[in-house]
């Protein structure tokens, strides 16, 4: 791990002199005064130059760190004309577990750390499930999908024709002819039994064939659950982009709320199987909650009364979506699953899950918030497709093609993310030669991502009254 690569470097070499160039356009840094960073080189990952001291006779490790913002050639003059001084460095302390080699808090890392993560609050979950070829199991209509499983399925193809006409690619440990064996055993019209709702990333719900014939992993132990009547968080373990969580009521995939790190989902209800009922446990409830019993414990002390399950969860939420929050841990969401901290007033909780309800209704586009638009799709002729997206910020429009644009779209709206995605970009660039048979859908998803803004900007009012009085775990 890299905590462990840090203690190891530690341990090693006595001085250690980090230079921090930053410029890492995956977390669009800026300089401290909100200018412009640019990194020394054509990458998206920041930068750092580290020189390490070994003597000849052992001491105690002192690490010293230096910042380095600005455009990029104002970066070369500074290297250019300053030579090594010890004198440019601050020294700092890493602290376990994590031994970070940046300046930090100490005291803000020993309250965050007492917090409880998401994975101990929701006792089942998991990464989302990987089809390893997304082209082939999902897709935005559900009658094409259906079509070309029972294409495939019905196919007299040898295996080399198979991968070849219906362009799936050939993944080690998985064979073509066993998983077209599979699907022999489906009557045509049982095909769609199989084929459900999957959030494959922010407000793009698509169809998937979800099978173990087909699905590289099903990740059935989650989303079996996900089946049912259900509502669920999703969010990284870590970061390499930015802090993001996502809400669902449909099963999900690995990538759902960012492209390089894999996604996990915390389902809010487990349902019994059906399949091992039995004497034992054939009064077990249909579903249940999803939290664990210490957590139900903590809060009704604290509250003289038991807040449910969707309280917990809606408070949740509007945490994860707190500015002030995201900024002040970044360096610990970056490199594990975020912890919470619930607050010992009642109100406040009440009041924050109101917050993270609204933001909730608003994701799944469920609000009655939406049924007034602010973004409208314009133009003239009858040419809907998406042939190149462009963003005009003078006129405040998503252009399309030449003709037909979305106006209404200010440049903080375009240019918001959830997790790694620039949402209104992402969507669009996804249906890329395709009709935009859905503008009042996109017209809606603008409209969220307005009143999302707004939200975290009443989320950020009260979060700093949470962490005056916290529930001790």
């Amino acid at each position: 791990t890299f905590r462990g690569m840090r203690q190891s470097l530690m341990k090693t070499f006595d001085e250690i002199y980090i230079s921090d160039l930053h410029g890492n356009s995956l977390k669009r840094e800026t300089t401290p005064k909100g200018g412009k960073d640019e990194n020394v080189f054509d990458i998206r990952q920041g930068v750092a130059i580290a020189l390490f001291v070994k003597n000849k006779k052992k001491k105690e490790s002192v690490i010293y760190h230096l910042d380095l913002f600005g455009l990029r050639q104002e970066k070369y003059d500074w290297l250019d004309n300053n030579e090594f001084l010890k004198d440019n460095y601050v020294q700092i302390k890493p602290q376990s577990p994590y031994y970070f080699f940046v300046k930090h808090d100490t005291k803000k890392i020993k309250k965050y750390l007492d917090w409880k993560k998401i994975n101990e609050i929701f006792s089942l979950n998991g990464v989302g499930m990987t089809t390893a070829r997304d082209n082939f199991v999902i897709d935005f209509d559900r009658s094409t999908l259906e079509n070309r499983i029972r294409l495939f399925k019905n196919s007299k193809f040898d295996d080399e024709e198979l991968h070849d006409f219906f362009q799936i690619n050939r993944k080690k440990g998985w064979n073509i002819r066993k998983a077209w064996n599979m699907l022999q055993k489906f009557n045509d019209s049982e095909l769609k039994t199989s084929i459900y709702p999957v959030s494959y990333r922010p407000f793009d719900n698509r169809y998937i064939f979800w099978h173990d014939s087909i699905v590289w992993r099903t990740a059935r132990r989650v989303m079996r659950h996900m089946l049912e009547e259900n509502i669920a968080l999703i969010t990284p373990r870590q970061y390499k982009e930015e802090p993001g969580a996502f809400i669902t009521q449909n099963i999900v995939g690995h990538k759902t709320v960012s492209a390089y790190d894999i996604n996990y989902i915390f389902p809010l209800f487990i349902y019994s199987d059906e399949k091992n009922k039995n004497l034992f446990n054939h009064t077990q409830s249909e579903k249940e909650p999803n939290i664990s019993p210490f957590v139900f414990e903590k809060l009704s002390k604290s509250y003289d009364r038991k807040p449910t399950p969707e309280e917990i969860l809606y408070y949740i939420y509007g945490v994860f979506y707190s500015n002030i929050y995201r900024e002040t841990y970044a360096e610990f969401l970056k490199i594990d699953f975020p912890r919470v901290p619930f607050t010992s007033d009642y109100d406040l909780f009440i009041e924050m899950g109101k917050l993270g309800k609204e933001l909730a209704n608003l994701h799944l586009l469920k609000s009655s918030e939406l049924d007034s638009p602010i973004a409208k799709y314009q133009g003239s002729g009858d040419n809907d497709r998406i042939e190149k997206v462009t963003y005009k910020e003078d006129e405040q429009r998503i252009y399309i093609n030449k003709e037909k644009y979305f106006e209404g779209v200010t440049p903080e709206i375009w240019n918001y993310h959830i997790g790694g995605y620039q949402v209104l970009c992402k969507y669009l660039k996804d249906r890329k030669d395709r009709m935009i048979d859905d503008a009042p859908r996109y017209c809606r998803i603008v409209t969220t991502l307005y009143k999302t803004i707004e939200i975290q900007k009443q989320i950020d009012n009260i979060y700093p009254e949470i962490e005056k009085n916290l529930v001790i775990f």
